[in-house]
């Protein structure tokens, strides 16, 4: 690999799916000093990218600009755009279908590059998946297609994505990188390009061990999430302040770590990526992975719990969910972004429409056209708190002002914790 950022010649990289992974490391590499092709398959979204317009709150339309007026980025749907790449990451989504691992996207990224792939060229997956798929499902579609060999004629590795959506902190170009390459030198010309672009790099002896250590991390939130929520449902029944009580447990400076009950959970991580490991390993050793499958019962009901508990709550205070005006507070899988895939907001929304009630939704991240159908967008001013028989506060945003809430509403549902007063019932 050249030294480019360093060095005289400018390498070609191409990144096949432009969204939340793919875009922002499209935008960095750009400004290491790589040549980037962004392919997207999605040709409005193409459209936006070029004209400067991003759909991705990591990376701002400044950013994106920038990136542009280098005259080193471009978006395209076509894959000719493609030719002649030095590097190659792929960041496309691989979803579970009926329970099993989808990876029909990964599948049509690797023909579509295979016949552009030439000796000594590097294609790197990010896309979260099973053990075992970059070398034993990626490799033979970009072999056939190509003519060529990895190890050999070409590299091949894995490097799990952490991006964190809305985190200031914890950014592509600050969060430790995991990578791995199928042989000595596909580790070293992997590793060489992500040095480039990340300030520290984490190297593993695999493929296999990188693809294990992203669904470990996932599922070690996944499983702990699920710990606290169904703690949560316990507590309340014994009449104890889970949250006070996962306060104190904070303060011990060793051996805990804090996690918090929710609505359930969502984005493509802890709803997807631990049942991708279970089934790995039911299909490889015939065994239930069964803190995966009890973790996934347990968060998979919460969204409906939350539904349980308003019933209970509006009962009290003599009155019917349906029928009654509920207001929602945050749509989205977590705070401060708009980001929806596999909320468990979303799915509370569906519950309470179903059940009759009258459903507004305020979340000035969300894009409209991610409301659920049947509930109406609102503003969370005071008129709107005050008209609801409920407020439900689901996501924590925090351009959302809580004290107006605590203040106007008649009765508040939190299940952040955002909350305090007596018109208020904590999950």
């Amino acid at each position: 690999m050249t030294d480019k950022g360093r060095g005289s010649l400018m390498e070609k990289l191409v990144v096949v799916g432009q969204g939340y992974v793919g875009l922002p490391l499209a935008v960095r590499a750009v400004h290491a000093g790589f040549d980037v092709v962004g392919v997207e398959a999605d040709e409005w979204r193409v459209k936006r990218l070029n004209a400067c317009q991003s759909y991705v709150e990591d990376v701002g339309d400044d950013a994106l600009a920038a990136a542009h007026a280098t005259g080193r980025y471009r978006a395209s749907a076509d894959y000719t755009d493609a030719e002649g790449f030095d590097v190659c990451v792929i960041t496309v989504p691989t979803p579970l279908t009926d329970g099993v691992p989808d990876l029909s996207h990964i599948a049509s990224a690797g023909r579509s590059l295979a016949p552009r792939l030439r000796p000594g060229a590097t294609v790197v997956l990010e896309s979260t998946t099973y053990p075992g798929t970059t070398e034993e499902y990626l490799r033979p579609i970009l072999e056939e297609g190509s003519g060529l060999r990895a190890p050999g004629d070409f590299h091949l590795g894995y490097s799990p994505e952490r991006i964190d959506p809305g985190n200031a902190r914890w950014r592509l170009e600050n969060t430790p990188k995991v990578v791995s390459g199928l042989g000595d030198a596909a580790l070293a010309r992997v590793r060489a390009f992500y040095e480039a672009v990340v300030e520290c790099v984490v190297p593993v002896s695999s493929p296999q061990v990188a693809e294990l250590c992203k669904l470990l991390e996932n599922t070690f939130r996944h499983v702990n999430i699920a710990l606290v929520n169904e703690l949560s449902v316990f507590a309340r029944q014994l009449g104890i302040d889970v949250w006070e009580a996962i306060d104190a447990a904070s303060t011990k400076p060793f051996g805990y770590m804090r996690f918090t009950p929710g609505p359930g959970v969502g984005g493509h991580c802890l709803p997807i990526d631990p049942s991708y490991l279970s089934w790995k390993v039911k299909r490889s050793l015939g065994h239930n992975f069964r803190f995966v499958e009890l973790a996934n019962d347990v968060n998979d009901h919460m969204p409906a719990h939350v539904v349980d508990r308003l019933v209970l709550a509006l009962n009290d205070r003599r009155k019917a969910l349906n029928g009654s005006r509920v207001l929602l507070l945050g749509l989205s899988y977590k705070k401060n972004t708009g980001d929806c895939r596999e909320s468990p907001a979303l799915e509370v929304a569906r519950h309470l429409h179903k059940l009759g009630a009258d459903v507004r939704a305020a979340d000035p991240h969300v894009d409209l056209g991610l409301v659920p159908e049947g509930v109406a967008i609102a503003e969370a001013s005071p008129r709107e708190i005050a008209a609801a028989d409920a407020v439900v506060v689901l996501t924590d945003h925090d351009c959302f002002d809580y004290a107006l809430v605590e203040r106007e509403s008649a009765f508040v549902f939190d299940t952040r914790n955002r909350c305090r007063g007596p018109n208020v019932e904590r999950l």
